[in-house]
């Protein structure tokens, strides 16, 4: 199962000609990779340009684009939305829902669910972001992280399992200064959010659905994620600002993949 890495840029860079370069110098940090799937997340205004960009460079690796977000609606009175559609017409081909950064402004599970029902018939691939706020002696995070899956994925068709990506990414372990989880930490977490996807959707073949790591990612420690941790991949939102490092996570996986 071929990896994926993830770089959300939230609201970064500021003007459409620091994102076309940083564009420009992320994929010629990431020059030659072939194994990994790469999937860039800029901010809905330069979604269009750097398609353009894309689609002009013809040699590896073939990065994908994706939104931060989507609405569940396809079209009407929405200011402020874009819609999976939309998204699907300027290029790309995946998806953040759920991200922490929006569920602290009020967005939900329930809402969440909708997105991911609407991405999938957009044909875009979801990114479903999930995680705790912390870590409980008496392990109810655990239910919190059961009650996400099981809300966010109700009455999704278990052929849409394939078309969904898990993003594990614990609250405590994002932003400046905060420590990621360790990688025996998210092993156990992925081993927990296989068992409730089998339980939900009564099937064993969950092998097929990549679930990755966000929170803190860098160059440093994403050897021992996938080494120790059986990471799919990640979800990298600061480092993905800095080509160099983004680039030396790619390579890393790159050299690491079976």
């Amino acid at each position: 199962m071929q990896k994926v890495i993830i770089a959300n840029w939230k609201m970064n860079p500021s003007t459409l000609k620091e994102a076309e370069r940083l564009f420009n110098n992320t994929i010629k940090a990431v020059s030659g990779v072939k194994k990994i799937g790469i999937v860039i997340c800029p901010p809905f205004v330069y979604l269009q340009s750097l398609k353009s960009l894309l689609s002009a460079k013809s040699h590896q690796p073939k990065a994908s684009l994706g939104g931060q977000n989507l609405f569940w609606e396809d079209t009407g009175a929405y200011t402020g939305e874009i819609s999976g559609e939309m998204l699907y017409s300027v290029g790309a081909k995946y998806v953040i829902v759920g991200h922490s950064e929006r569920r602290a402004k009020g967005e939900n599970n329930l809402e969440v669910n909708k997105k991911i029902k609407t991405a999938v018939k957009s044909g875009l691939t979801p990114i479903v972001c999930i995680g705790e706020n912390l870590r409980d002696e008496n392990h109810e995070y655990l239910n919190f992280i059961k009650k996400q899956i099981e809300e966010c994925l109700d009455k999704i068709p278990k052929d849409f399992l394939q078309k969904i990506i898990i993003a594990y990414e614990p609250i405590w372990a994002i932003g400046k200064g905060a420590l990621p989880a360790t990688a025996e930490e998210f092993r156990e977490m992925k081993i927990f959010i296989k068992k409730v996807l089998s339980d939900k959707f009564k099937t064993q073949t969950m092998g097929n659905v990549r679930i990755i790591y966000g929170g803190s990612v860098d160059e440093k420690n994403v050897q021992d994620f996938i080494e120790n941790g059986q990471a799919d991949g990640f979800l990298v939102g600061r480092a993905s600002l800095n080509p160099k490092k983004f680039g030396e996570i790619i390579k890393i996986c790159e050299a690491l993949n079976n």
